[in-house]
């Protein structure tokens, strides 16, 4: 039998199919949800550019976007070491602390956040207020005069609702942050706590030096992820009359009664800040990933 000889393909020919395929898959993983929002963005910018009325809006509301990045700083900052000293007492054997602690995340948990904050700026807030002014009257009874009157005096009005929102954050976030920090303390092997203390260390050295370094890598995403839930629930601070970028845009909304430019405006406002702490969050997680890695 004459076996046919058999004539290789162009390599074009061979190659196209192989060209095709990764075309689909990179269609198929193609971010298009990135276009989207970029498009989003880029017609909500182009409102601004040409007409008035979105212009004022912006120009406008663009004032308390100070106080909305400000406070988000500073409540995530308290909050995280709040969270800290929190996931601690939550895996402490002491009885009292870890009781204590566990109280604390569980009421925060089980109470929305709305009612959280109208609580602890207009509730909690008064009642420390009270408090310190009855200790100032027992120290100045007790001979502290000077202590005792500088407690006595301080008045309600001088805590201003900025410092109320951002204690009511930060109180409401350093619960949740205490179970992100309390999963990546227990998601180290338990050998590490016993190679450290063989090795002479004290509870708190081993913790402080082995532990948490390793616990901080591994919940630094979910940290990341929970900065950005809180520059978007800064907004609710707005009810306690904040002047952030959600209070000033319902004041123009409420005189102007221009809401649709108002609301665009402001929700594109807090997409661009999110999607840009985002894309940071994933930058962190992808570097250090590799660090780890190598």
């Amino acid at each position: 039998m004459i076996q046919k000889e058999t004539i290789p393909l162009p390599y074009a020919a061979t190659s196209f199919p192989a060209a095709r395929d990764k075309l689909r898959k990179n269609l198929r993983t193609f971010p298009w949800w990135l276009v989207a929002m970029s498009a989003i963005a880029i017609g909500t910018f182009w409102l601004i550019a040409t007409k008035p009325t979105y212009r004022d809006a912006f120009e406008f509301i663009k004032a308390g976007l100070a106080i909305t990045i400000t406070t988000t700083l500073i409540s995530y900052a308290i909050a995280i070491v709040i969270g800290l000293i929190t996931s601690l007492g939550r895996i402490s054997n002491n009885i009292f602390f870890r009781n204590a602690t566990t109280l604390y995340v569980e009421l925060v948990r089980g109470i929305p956040m709305l009612v959280l904050i109208f609580f602890i700026a207009l509730v909690g807030v008064p009642m420390i207020l009270d408090g310190l002014k009855s200790l100032g009257a027992w120290l100045a009874e007790s001979g502290f005069a000077a202590i005792g009157t500088a407690l006595t005096s301080i008045k309600s009005d001088a805590i201003s609702m900025n410092l109320r929102a951002i204690t009511a954050l930060s109180i409401t976030y350093g619960a949740f942050s205490a179970e992100i920090f309390r999963a990546g303390i227990q998601s180290i092997s338990k050998g590490q706590m016993e190679a450290a203390r063989s090795q002479g260390m004290s509870y708190g050295q081993a913790m402080r030096y082995v532990i948490l370094p390793q616990a901080i890598r591994n919940v630094l995403p979910a940290i990341g992820n929970d900065f950005v839930c809180m520059l978007k629930d800064s907004s609710l601070v707005s009810v306690l009359a904040v002047r952030d970028i959600t209070q000033i845009a319902r004041l123009y909304a409420g005189r102007s009664f221009q809401f649709k430019e108002s609301y665009i405006t402001l929700a594109v406002m807090y997409l661009i800040m999110t999607v840009i702490l985002s894309f940071l969050v994933k930058y962190l997680e992808k570097r250090f990933g590799q660090n780890e890695r190598a």
